[in-house]
């Protein structure tokens, strides 16, 4: 008798896409009147969380955040919106990734400020990972972001295990 193994559903990039907007308020700034990167991280965060909770359809955690870079900033008044998405699912694990862009309202310029990739488990109620389904490209874009993640994968991995490897 051979053992098979369960078949994984997948879902489409679409069931996962998630756009939020907050306006930046005094309160989520400096004293130059830019956007704390903290107040931004959090928005990101969040989008991401309802991303992976959509493609998961269980509770999710971060489990890491990649690099950030602040291209410009983004002002006391800018609309920022966050536009997420899961590019790649693993076994328990998604990569999302997060565009983030600033609207001045009164002209309706609008410009990229940053991308962030952010990793999440998916978990069951005692925080045990639980299997995700597949994501499934219906694009060249989202072909092009889902290959991209599945090298950033590779790496992430990779200085995973090398880090291991200096602690022994």
């Amino acid at each position: 008798m051979t053992d098979s193994l369960p078949v994984r559903l997948s879902r489409p990039v679409s069931d996962s896409q998630h756009v939020t907007s907050e306006l930046i308020m005094p309160h989520d700034a400096n004293i130059l009147g830019h956007a704390f990167g903290g107040a931004i991280m959090a928005m990101v965060d969040k989008a991401a969380a309802v991303s992976a909770f959509r493609h998961a359809r269980s509770a999710c955690v971060t489990a890491s955040i990649d690099r950030v870079d602040f291209r410009e900033p983004i002002h006391v008044g800018d609309l920022v919106t966050c536009l997420a998405s899961v590019n790649f699912a693993g076994t328990t694990s998604m990569e999302i990734g997060v565009r983030v862009e600033a609207e001045d309202l009164i002209s309706g310029a609008r410009r990229h400020t940053n991308t962030c990739y952010l990793t999440f488990v998916a978990i069951d109620r005692n925080g045990r990972p639980v299997p995700v389904a597949l994501v499934q490209p219906n694009s060249d874009e989202q072909s092009r972001r889902y290959e991209a993640a599945q090298a950033r994968r590779r790496r992430r991995l990779e200085e995973r295990q090398d880090e291991a490897r200096a602690d022994r």
